[in-house]
């Protein structure tokens, strides 16, 4: 499983540029999501007005489908308050759109709880537009209208500071949540080294659990009915059989 540090790093390079509330509510987000076994990455934050031009002009005057309906200037992520994502698969190297997985089998479907945190932060979603849904887009505009943006007009102290203290509160709560995570797995790293001990102290030959071949051991408890199935068991049931086995339990009585 990715660490925290190395999914937030997938999305570093995309974070670049966009506005310092924005920055913060993304990482946020990130993190939030993390913290509830669904890891996302960052796929889009600052465009340009010639790169937004540019994916303007896509299914236009050149090649490929129609992918938005905003020219230069006309996209929040022209002025960095604008974020798109994907869902980051468990390899840390592959992304998903797939709106319907549930890879945490919470029964609540990954995108929509990405869709969650990122409302509780102040975004707008692009899943709940009327017309040319974007479902990845996630937006925090502070009120201002692009018209406005356009006309040089920036975000207000109070705007900023509203968003900034929503933020600062979800911001605590992810570290209590991941404060749980770490603990619940630190227990779970104390019984995996006990289970090893067991494992190895049941292991009356002496050598190490990976070199022990337990196909004899097997076969003589299935003979005397110890066993019926030769399914795949866990270490600590084969070595109970290897032990039971070495002690002569399952000979056959001569008749």
């Amino acid at each position: 499983m990715l660490t925290l540090d190395q999914v937030k790093s997938k999305s570093s390079t995309r974070l670049i540029g966009l506005h310092p509330v924005v920055l913060a509510a993304a990482t946020v987000i990130i993190e939030r999501c993390y913290a509830r076994g669904v890891p996302i990455v960052i796929t889009q934050g600052l465009r340009t007005i010639a790169e937004q031009d540019a994916l303007y002009a896509q299914g236009r005057s050149k090649p490929g489908s129609i992918v938005t309906n905003a020219k230069g200037g006309y996209s929040y992520h022209n002025f960095g308050l604008a974020v798109d994502f994907a869902l980051l698969l468990p390899n840390g190297s592959s992304v998903s759109w797939d709106m319907n997985r549930d890879y945490n089998e919470n029964n609540i479907k990954d995108w929509i709880e990405v869709v969650e945190e990122a409302k509780k932060l102040g975004f707008d979603w692009g899943g709940d537009w009327t017309s040319f849904k974007d479902y990845p887009h996630f937006q925090l505009v502070f009120g201002l209208t692009l018209t406005q943006l356009r006309a040089g007009i920036k975000p207000s102290e109070i705007a900023m500071a509203k968003a900034t203290a929503i933020i600062d509160r979800l911001k605590e709560e992810v570290k209590e949540d991941m404060s749980k995570i770490e603990e619940l797995e630190a227990i779970i790293t104390k019984q995996d080294e006990r289970l090893m001990d067991v494992e190895k102290r049941l292991n009356i030959s002496g050598k190490e659990t990976y070199a022990i071949n337990y196909s004899e051991a097997i076969t003589a408890a299935k003979a005397v009915g110890a066993i019926t199935t030769s399914a795949e068991k866990s270490k600590l049931e084969l070595n109970v059989v290897q032990m039971l086995y070495n002690m002569g339990l399952f000979a056959k009585e001569d008749k």
